[in-house]
């Protein structure tokens, strides 16, 4: 039986006791795995590996001994409990095998529990799964998140009733962090909270998830809105020796700029046109971007928008010979210069 992202998220949590077995395959291993993991600890329960009622191989064992899984799948365990045979990094190689196992298995005997990476439509082991009638087979793809997803996330790791800005906040870290690296975050923010019963809040979060790779470049680019112009030299050494190019900087430069002038220019007024923004900011970034567009006001970020769409022209041309970095450089001090104008 195929299950669906929605009956697939509640089948993790609460399998199937009865089942003949389940088949979990997915483009990203680390989806795949914590998925497989959640489904296993609800199955067996926390001590199903130290009780031995856990038995692991991998796809290419049965190609070498295909009667491995059968005998594993058919054995008594030690301890009372329900039992399950894992077999992970199994391709359509191993089908034999686990179709056989699928056939002679029995109620009592360990459910069949398999990992694969993306498998097409006419995959031998989608095929069995799917028609098999006390089987299931989950399809997980690079979708974000569900809101039931992350809130589960969350309250396995003790983190309960977070509403509001912060509950928007950790949506949006789920959904451009991947699974493997959200629920690191999670349990780092758990742990920063550890023996506090404040509620969590956005600079919580702000001090556990991981650094942006655009860190630095946020860097330079407030100094530059924030009209520090001294700062900005250091800054673009540092960013130049991690490798970022002047063409990146000039486009991550316009996002920024772009985003100031769509604040100012609402008729609401900056902290209006923040709060429209897409996707949405919180916290400490909330109240700078505010500043930086009330200090600037929307005729100032046109005449700097135009500043950088001709430094863009400038780099990306042909006949260009000055350094790259160098005039990049040049077009921001000219943009705080601009910001200390009034």
């Amino acid at each position: 039986m195929k299950l669906n992202p929605q009956k697939a998220a509640d089948y993790f949590v609460k399998p199937n006791p009865d089942s003949t077995g389940l088949l979990i395959y997915g483009g990203d291993a680390m989806r795949v795995a914590i998925k497989r993991q959640q489904m296993l600890t609800a199955l067996l329960g926390e001590n199903g590996d130290e009780e031995m009622r856990l038995t692991r191989m991998s796809g290419a064992d049965l190609r070498k001994d295909p009667a491995t899984l059968l005998d594993a799948v058919k054995a008594v365990g030690f301890f009372p409990g329900p039992r399950a045979v894992f077999v992970e990094e199994t391709t359509d190689a191993a089908a034999p095998a686990i179709l056989a196992a699928l056939q002679e298995w029995q109620p009592g005997d360990a459910q069949i529990i398999v990992t694969a990476n993306a498998l097409k439509a006419s995959s031998k082991l989608r095929k069995a799964f799917e028609s098999h009638r006390n089987t299931y087979a989950v399809g997980l793809y690079d979708d974000p998140p569900s809101r039931a997803e992350i809130e589960r996330t969350l309250a396995d790791a003790g983190l309960r009733n977070i509403h509001g800005d912060v509950m928007s906040a950790l949506v949006d870290l789920a959904n451009a962090l991947g699974p493997g690296d959200f629920a690191r975050t999670v349990e780092k923010i758990s742990l920063y909270k550890l023996g506090d019963a404040g509620d969590l809040s956005i600079e919580d979060i702000d001090a556990c998830a991981p650094a942006s790779t655009e860190a630095s470049l946020d860097d330079v680019l407030n100094v530059v809105a924030e009209a520090r112009s001294g700062e900005i030299g250091p800054l673009i050494q540092r960013l130049q020796a991690q490798g970022t190019n002047a063409v990146s900087l000039c486009i991550g430069a316009t996002r920024h700029f772009r985003t100031l002038y769509t604040a100012a220019a609402d008729p609401g007024g900056p902290a209006a046109g923040v709060g429209r923004l897409r996707p949405p900011v919180y916290g400490q970034r909330r109240d700078r971007i505010v500043r930086q567009a009330s200090a600037w006001g929307p005729a100032r970020l046109e005449m700097a928008l135009t500043v950088l769409t001709d430094t863009d022209l400038l780099l990306r041309s042909a006949g260009q010979t000055a350094p790259a970095m160098a005039l990049m450089e040049r077009a921001l001090i000219r943009l705080a210069m601009l910001g200390r104008a009034r």
